[in-house]
């Protein structure tokens, strides 16, 4: 993979991690469609790695927040009144709800890196978040504050994110789509769907570093990997915000109808090249 490459992969996976269009699925239609035909345990490690660089802009853009709640849980752990304390017991729900992915993340992993090297199966997948964010926007009645949030809710929206483990299925379109079927308000949806991201997006890049060093020649990848990161993080952090501000004016049936467009595209592409 090329520098060049890996800063318009990295640009890529700033925008559509936090946008519900999946950046698992641009990231095996990009490379498909300029017809780079990147080695596929190494596109795998990189589309990986460079989540953690979107991960570094979730803690950025939320951290008086993260460093408020994990100060405060602290002190209810120590006083033993996590569950009465709102911001301790909402911690604990963001663990919970990563539960079901890290199991079905474990067993499932080799069908997920198998799908990675499928641009059809991605098309298909992105066909189906659109048919669930358009549902959810339905269903939507805005009756509950992310502060009202129960334990149910958060492992009802963390079995959704097991979805979202194969390219073109959106974490941010199928949990935010699961909160909004829990009637939260989208923008305390999309927090949640973002802060709950972390804990997965931390297992993941751990696992994807081990990977990264049993990849042949990993000196010459290094430059691509720290480009594709840093580019992330930046444009991912000023994508959270724009798409939080979205969110309070519009719903979701614009990336609805995008998605399904792509994926049409892509079944389109894949007929006319034969």
């Amino acid at each position: 993979m090329s520098i060049i490459q890996a800063l318009i992969l990295g640009i890529v996976q700033g925008v559509t991690e936090f946008l519900p269009i999946s950046s698992s699925g641009h990231l095996v239609i990009a490379p498909w469609l300029f017809g780079w035909g990147l080695e596929p345990q190494s596109a795998f490690v990189f589309n990986v790695l460079v989540q953690l660089g979107t991960m570094l802009a979730v803690i950025a853009y939320f951290f008086k927040d993260l460093a408020r709640m994990l100060s405060i849980t602290r002190r209810s752990i120590m006083e033993g009144t996590v569950l009465q304390n709102t911001e301790s017991r909402f911690v604990l729900f963001v663990m919970l709800s990563t539960v079901p992915a890290v199991l079905a993340g474990l067993l499932l992993k080799p069908y997920v890196e198998n799908a990675f090297s499928n641009p059809i199966a991605v098309a298909i997948f992105l066909m189906i978040t659109a048919v669930i964010m358009f549902v959810s926007e339905r269903l939507n009645t805005k009756r509950k504050e992310l502060t009202e949030l129960t334990m149910a809710d958060s492992i009802w929206i963390g079995v959704f994110q097991i979805f979202a483990l194969f390219p073109g299925i959106s974490r941010s379109g199928v949990t935010i789509s699961a909160g909004l079927g829990r009637r939260l308000k989208r923008e305390d949806a999309a927090r949640f769907s973002f802060l709950m991201a972390l804990p997965i997006m931390l297992g993941a890049g751990a696992i994807a570093l081990v990977d990264l060093f049993s990849l042949p020649e990993i000196t010459s990848q290094i430059a691509p990997l720290v480009t594709g990161f840093l580019t992330s993080a930046l444009v991912g952090y000023f994508s959270i915000n724009w798409f939080l501000s979205f969110l309070v004016r519009r719903g979701l049936n614009f990336f609805s109808v995008y998605c399904l467009l792509a994926g049409i595209g892509v079944l389109l592409a894949d007929q006319i090249r034969g």
